[in-house]
């Protein structure tokens, strides 16, 4: 049987880790953490792969402990940000940190021998004084250490404040807290955190003279060299009232054919035997994109649901089939405008705007003209038309019409009394 580094490798998981992880893994179960700053209410794709990390070692039979950062949010971190981060208030913060926790059930067990366990770091971080945190922590580590962190290397040029300069020293304390506090063994995380992992792992060394270890991800780019997790609205996030469930499965059906194999081993939980399958039968047919569509109901039902899943599948089979009703058009995404809000004629340019696929009048005028814009799946010839009522379907008080911009781009719009 393959043990977890195997796995881990060997689905493309692994950037690089400390010397003797391998065989720590093998010697018994550990407890494991990763880290999620709540910078917004949800997490976005980009974050799949330290939450798939942590799911596959809790598969192993290791303990995935999840820390939500309350208080480390309060820092910032500066890791791959050319400019100071925002300074978020404390009940955005919050708010933020309990959306996230919810989130990721839908990956971890909280439940059983190897339970899943949820932790915030504001609980220990906002009651910590700062002379003892100087004495205990801020002692065991010399400015030039820092500064050859690439964190703080790469913002020399542009300015860093001690706020964020101090982040990797805060992070470390996490570290040496979870280890003292949950016996955390094993700190993972995107490739851009190794100078923060590993100012922990010399902080617990030298507080507890204990060897522990890290483990960092690969950052994701596409095939093309952009980055991973954008799509045309901005970032695809996991909360369906951010990114619908139409939306989060369009977004991995529309993957290159070059990522779609690496992403399937990163974002699903299939064998690789079952991959190569899906590869070998999608390169005989790539117009099909079965490996697309595979990877897409795979992920969208972890995400959202099965059920969820099925109606983002039949939906974009209606859409691009022409045969959409009005079932299936509720997992599009929507607007809901009054009719009070536009004038009585209803100008075409007027619901362009108003669904959000036009941003001004102008732009509709322009997408108009070229040959950008369908009204229920017919292209509009006319920046002049006015909807009539048989335009619309629905019932009376939630009458809608479907509108596209170019292939992809749908809105369901909704017109309410």
């Amino acid at each position: 049987m393959s043990d977890l580094h195997e796995v881990l490798t060997t689905r493309g998981f692994v950037q690089d880790a400390t010397p003797g992880l391998v065989e720590r893994l093998r010697a018994g179960p550990l407890a494991a953490y990763v880290g999620f700053d709540p910078t917004a209410d949800s997490l976005h794709v980009g974050s799949l792969v330290p939450v798939m990390g942590l799911a596959w070692l809790q598969r192993f039979g290791h303990t995935p402990v999840v820390l939500v950062g309350g208080g480390t949010a309060m820092v910032g971190d500066p890791s791959g940000k050319r400019s100071e981060r925002p300074v978020l208030a404390l009940e955005q913060i919050d708010r933020n940190a309990q959306g996230i926790g919810r989130q990721l059930a839908r990956y971890l067990s909280f439940e059983g021998a190897n339970a899943a366990r949820l932790r915030n770091n504001a609980d220990w971080l906002r009651g910590t004084h700062l002379m003892d945190f100087l004495r205990d922590t801020g002692k065991h580590f010399t400015l030039s250490y820092m500064l050859q962190k690439e964190s703080v290397r790469s913002r020399m040029d542009t300015g860093i404040s001690y706020t964020e300069f101090s982040y990797m020293l805060v992070q470390a304390y996490d570290y040496w807290h979870l280890h003292h506090t949950e016996g955390c063994e094993l700190q993972a995380g995107g490739s851009d955190q190794w100078g923060n992992i590993t100012a922990g792992i010399e902080l617990v060394g030298k507080r507890a003279g204990k060897q522990v270890h890290g483990l960092v991800f690969p950052l994701i780019t596409t095939a093309s060299g952009a980055k991973f997790g954008k799509s045309e609205a901005g970032n695809v996030w996991l909360d369906p009232a951010r990114t619908s469930a139409y939306q989060f499965y369009q977004f991995w059906v529309n993957t290159d054919d070059r990522d779609v194999e690496r992403y399937l081993k990163l974002f699903t939980f299939l064998r690789l035997d079952r991959i190569a399958v899906a590869m070998a039968q999608h390169a005989g047919d790539p117009g099909k994109r079965l490996a697309q569509r595979l990877l897409a109901h795979e992920v969208t039902a972890t995400v959202h649901g099965d059920q969820a899943a099925e109606a983002a599948v039949q939906t974009s089979a209606s859409l691009f089939g022409g045969t959409l009703s009005a079932e299936h058009s509720h997992a599009m995404p929507e607007r809901r405008v009054s009719r009070g809000q536009l004038p009585q004629s209803l100008p075409i340019i007027e619901l362009l705007v108003a669904s959000g696929l036009a941003t001004s009048k102008s732009d509709a005028r322009r997408g108009i003209q070229g040959s950008g814009f369908y009204l229920n799946g017919q292209q509009i010839g006319s920046a002049e038309l006015e909807l009539g009522e048989n335009e619309f379907q629905g019932p009376p008080d939630a009458r809608f019409v479907i509108l596209r911009k170019g292939k992809k781009n749908y809105v369901r719009l909704v017109l309410e009394p």
